[in-house]
């Protein structure tokens, strides 16, 4: 980040069900969020977030559906 202001700057955070959005880098997190190590412009987190976040369904969601189709779940 080069040159860029510092007001500019974003980082990805992640949340409990691996969903990720993006903050200014000066902000807290809110509870359940924790930083996922990334940091840059917004483009650039959300061109990360675009390599990372291939299902977008929350991981509570993804657990279920597998322990479902592997037949550990409830029916």
């Amino acid at each position: 980040m080069d040159n860029r202001n510092e007001a500019e700057a974003r980082r990805v955070v992640a949340n409990v069900g691996e969903q990720y959005p993006i903050r200014p880098v000066g902000r807290e997190l809110p509870d359940g969020r924790r930083d996922a190590g990334v940091r840059g412009t917004g483009e650039e987190c959300l061109a990360h977030i675009d390599a990372v976040w291939t299902d977008m369904r929350p991981l509570s969601l993804r657990r279920l559906m597998a322990a479902g189709a592997t037949g550990d779940g409830p029916a």
